[in-house]
């Protein structure tokens, strides 16, 4: 069943000739969560707020199980869309217990109701014990749930998360987006999510849809994303891609590192780039080799090399953290890749 629908969706700001967000379209079915990823100023937030109810749009149209909420004819204010929000500042009532602050939302309701529907969520996240204390004797990662718990007392028909984890220490940040994936899962949750942290969306995501200015360059399942992105931004910006230069010969791709065996889609001596990953390239050490360490990373478990090839261009490769070469070595670099690389014409 399809909880929400967006079509077209248009917005532009103080009459300006750019759209902040630009014909944009999707569909999320019930108990899906849909992460928005991006760099800042892409459009997510304002997508977002359209559908909260909190931005009309220019054009399009937006329905929640069904019903026209906006469109250029019609707008059902944000406090009668069924929607629940939980913000990167948690929002919360500073001078009401955690139990206060999850029942605000329901009220309406009578008091063995409320009593019971906040209990419940807020066993749900783990936190009824702490229903008696205020905001400011929480942790970061408390306070988060709390908020999720208040979003998700009334049964809202949709949950949008607007850079929820963004105010928490990294450490903290995993450990919490853990929790709530679980949690949502668990309550069945049809969500938006946003963030601009690729790892956060690969995993938060049951899809991911990636915005560039304004426009919806690709959605689609985390792996796909990642392993087949569709544009050369979502590349880049999903995988810290390096860019191999080559030519469609007979037979492949023909680069400075080789000759990659791979159907590049294109006719014969089209100019083509190579979207290569760090662990999709590894190197050997040989005096006679095609590049140069440049750098190196510690990054714990692994290193991070800096390969300048002959040709200027800079690829990166992963290896083993025992694996410790000097910068100024002279290297043979290839293609390690196990699967099809993405190819763009240029």
């Amino acid at each position: 069943m399809t909880t929400l629908e967006v079509r077209n969706l248009v917005k532009k700001f103080n009459g300006s000739t750019q759209s902040a967000v630009d014909d944009i379209s999707f569909e999320l079915a019930n108990g899906e969560i849909l992460a928005l990823v991006g760099p800042s100023g892409c459009g997510k937030t304002t997508t977002l707020r359209m559908i909260a109810g909190l931005e009309r749009p220019d054009s399009g149209a937006i329905k929640l199980n069904g019903q026209l909420v906006a469109s250029p004819s019609t707008f059902i204010p944000p406090e009668k869309r069924g929607i629940g929000m939980v913000f990167q500042d948690h929002a919360l009532f500073p001078h009401l217990t955690v139990f206060d602050n999850v029942a605000f939302g329901l009220r309406g309701k009578s008091q063995a109701e409320i009593r019971t529907i906040a209990g419940e969520t807020l066993h749900m996240v783990g936190l009824l014990s702490f229903s008696k204390r205020y905001p400011h004797e929480l942790s970061g990662g408390e306070r988060q749930r709390v908020a999720l718990a208040r979003a998700l007392a009334p049964k809202p028909v949709l949950v949008l998360m607007d850079e929820p984890f963004s105010s928490l220490d990294a450490d903290l940040r995993v450990a919490v987006r853990e929790h709530v994936r679980s949690i949502l899962k668990t309550m069945q949750a049809t969500v938006i999510f946003v963030t601009h942290d690729q790892d956060e969306a690969l995993y938060m995501g049951d899809r991911l849809a990636v915005l560039q200015k304004g426009r919806l360059e690709q959605i689609g399942a985390p792996e796909e994303i990642f392993h087949d992105s569709a544009t050369r931004f979502v590349a880049e910006f999903m995988g810290d891609s390096d860019f191999l230069k080559g030519r469609v010969v007979p037979g492949g791709i023909q680069t400075d590192i080789g000759l990659v065996k791979q159907d590049a889609g294109f006719p014969a001596s089209t100019l083509v780039e190579l979207s290569l990953r760090a662990d999709d390239v590894d190197f050997t050490v040989d005096g006679g080799g095609n590049s140069v360490i440049v750098g190196r990373f510690f990054r714990g478990a692994f290193n991070l090399y800096r390969l300048r090839l002959d040709s200027g261009q800079i690829l990166h490769a992963f290896t083993d953290h025992t694996r410790i070469l000097p910068v100024g070595s002279r290297v043979q670099a290839y293609i390690r890749a196990e699967h099809p690389l993405n190819v763009f014409a240029r």
